[in-house]
């Protein structure tokens, strides 16, 4: 599965875009460089029943913002991503898709 297939589902199984969810995480202090992934996956699952994969991919965005490594895009690989960047703002407006 690709990083932002991970966004996608997501954003299907919680209602919110990844913006949204990583907004609540800054205005809960979430992505404070001291804070343990660990601590947003909690909230994640008990808030919105994410599973610690689903879960990670988000702390990666709340932690680093939406750039990911370039190892990846354009690969034939099962993590292949079109882009560095992922879309934030909902599947249906993702110019990639």
């Amino acid at each position: 599965m690709s990083f932002q297939a991970y966004l996608d589902k997501i954003e299907e199984k919680t209602g919110l875009t990844p913006r949204v969810l990583v907004e609540q995480a800054k205005g809960k202090g979430y992505d404070a460089k001291d804070v343990k992934a660990g601590v947003i996956c909690d909230w994640l699952k008990a808030d919105y029943d994410l599973g610690r994969g689903h879960a990670m991919a988000l702390v990666h965005v709340i932690k680093n913002g939406p750039g990911i490594s370039a190892k990846h895009v354009g690969s034939k690989g099962t993590h292949s991503d079109p882009s560095d960047t992922l879309w934030l703002d909902g599947k249906a407006t993702n110019p990639l898709q």
